[in-house]
């Protein structure tokens, strides 16, 4: 196997808490001898299975990171049987800048696997996931939410596989989670991937879209911590009970590419439908003002199909090709 350039300091087969850092030298202007450092935290106790925890795949998304991060001090080997792997800020550069991509390089962490040994800063964090830490577990839960540009409806999610049994593995996992609303869905292009690059390796993985704008709330940070919790008692490795939601989670599923709208025109969008509304074909989502002029009528956008509003954008600005809501079915 190609070697890495990623040196852990933690021992993944040691008992016990570790808090600790993955390091890629790196050297750029300000350092010449540098190194990204991503931080790590493994706890385990004894043989058993091992779930891979990660929130930070995009730096505006906080609903991961501050879960995992609180999950990172108050998990205790005696919890547990087995092992957790928790990386809050896996684009760890991204983190540090607030945005969705690095810094380093504009790589998008989620569209960069199974990345290279030998490739940018990003694709080799990629690299080091795809070839040293997914083989390592038996489930992944990797927190997604809005970040800056999209607001969301809270969900747990897994994709339709052409392995039967671990696709019903990932939507079970995805149901237990215990987020309001539970989606299979179709991405837009998962080629590159990290949800593809553990599902093709077997493993049992689970995504989410937890809430959006470029922050949390009290409310997003309390259903990703109870799906946290969840997900490691899922997993067989937290042995403790689920801690269900009042309300059983709504299945909605995106069937295909489709369901994403995107604009066709720059300018201002204004809504006309609010997130988590039921949809009919033909009712009106929104109109993009055109900002070079006065005195233009706005272009109405109409859906194509029956559904509920998971997703909108969260900005105002829109530009061509933008997706500005995503319509998702009823199951």
């Amino acid at each position: 196997m190609e070697p890495t350039a990623i040196e852990a300091t933690v021992d993944f087969h040691a008992d016990g808490v570790q808090h600790g850092f993955l390091k890629l030298p790196h050297s750029h202007d300000q350092s010449a001898w540098g190194c990204v450092t991503i931080p790590i935290t493994v706890i385990k106790n004894g043989e058993g299975k091992t779930a891979l925890l990660t929130g930070g795949n995009h730096g505006d998304e906080y609903e991961g990171i501050t879960a995992l991060l609180n999950t990172c001090h108050q998990l205790m080997p005696s919890d547990i049987k087995g092992r957790v792997i928790i990386l809050p800020m896996m684009n760890a550069p991204a983190v540090t800048a607030g945005t969705r991509t690095s810094p380093w390089d504009q790589g998008n962490m989620n569209r960069a696997f199974p990345g290279s040994p030998t490739g940018s800063v990003t694709e080799q964090i990629a690299d080091y996931f795809t070839r040293y830490l997914i083989p390592q577990c038996d489930t992944a839960l990797d927190i997604h939410s809005g970040g800056k540009t999209l607001d969301l409806i809270p969900y747990a999610a897994s994709h339709r596989l052409e392995n039967i049994q671990q696709a019903e593995a990932c939507a079970e996992g995805a149901r237990l989670f215990g987020a309001p609303y539970q989606v299979q869905t179709t991405e837009m292009d998962a080629t590159s991937m990290y949800d593809t690059a553990v599902e093709q390796q077997g493993k049992i993985f689970v995504t989410t879209e937890l809430g959006g704008g470029g922050t949390s709330t009290p409310e997003s940070i309390a259903i990703t911590q109870r799906g946290i919790h969840n997900f490691l008692v899922f997993s067989g490795v937290l042995q403790d009970d689920y801690r269900h939601p009042r309300v059983p989670p709504i299945a909605l599923e995106l069937p295909d590419k489709h369901c994403y709208v995107q604009s066709e025109h720059a300018g201002i969008i204004e809504f006309c439908v609010h997130l988590g509304d039921p949809i009919k074909r033909g009712d009106l989502i929104g109109k993009v003002h055109n900002i070079e002029r006065t005195g233009t009528e706005p272009v109405p956008y109409y859906a194509e199909r029956d559904g509920i509003l998971l997703a909108k954008r969260h900005l105002g600005r829109i530009y061509m090709g933008d997706t500005f809501a995503v319509i998702a079915e009823p199951v």
